[in-house]
């Protein structure tokens, strides 16, 4: 079973992540932050990653060090279960409807992080959530997980059904790259030899 453990403890926030990514969608996250808490569910349960996270930040202060540092935790717990990645298909994508929202989310498990966010958010709160903070978990994943992500929302009017939309679209897609090649399963997807 491919699986990781991080631990990340600074001023701002304690977290520990677990994942296994043999799972079948299992969760249990807890960050006191009730949005965010319901998309780590989404991202789980869509993308059959068995997932837990404890967080415990500076809420006092405002949601953003505890998006910004799960997402840290969580891309460093994606990069060390998959480890040398072998096997893998590498690429995913989804286009992914939720009523009002399509969205579309395409990635590349190349070891380049790079974000490509065209996703406007029409509130700027979802709740008391800050919509601003859906990217900012988004590029911190993707950074720390060494991934290339492209995500598009092509319609949408709804800001909750938007960022649903894009953490299941992102959550299918990782379904996809994660898993095992069966014509492929001992090759590193890539001519270089290395990702």
């Amino acid at each position: 079973m491919r699986r990781a453990t991080v631990t990340r403890k600074t001023n701002e926030t304690d977290i520990v992540v677990e994942i296994t990514l043999d799972g079948t969608g299992q969760y249990d996250n807890q960050t006191d932050v009730g949005f965010f808490d319901h998309m780590l569910d989404q991202l789980a349960r869509h993308s059959l990653i068995d997932l837990q996270v404890r967080c415990t930040g500076d809420l006092h202060i405002d949601d953003h060090h505890t998006v910004e540092d799960v997402g840290i935790a969580l891309g460093q717990a994606l990069s060390e279960a998959l480890g040398d990645k072998r096997g893998i298909h590498r690429y995913g994508s989804c286009l992914l409807p939720m009523d009002d929202a399509l969205v579309r989310a395409a990635l590349d498990l190349s070891g380049r992080p790079y974000l490509v966010w065209n996703v406007d958010l029409p509130t700027a709160k979802i709740g008391t959530f800050d919509s601003e903070l859906v990217r900012e978990f988004f590029q911190a994943f993707s950074t720390h997980s060494g991934m290339t992500l492209h995500v598009d929302a092509l319609h949408g009017i709804n800001s909750h059904h938007i960022a649903e939309a894009a953490f299941k679209a992102v959550a299918r897609a990782l379904r996809n790259a994660i898993a095992t090649d069966p014509r492929k399963s001992d090759a590193i997807p890539s001519t270089k030899g290395a990702l």
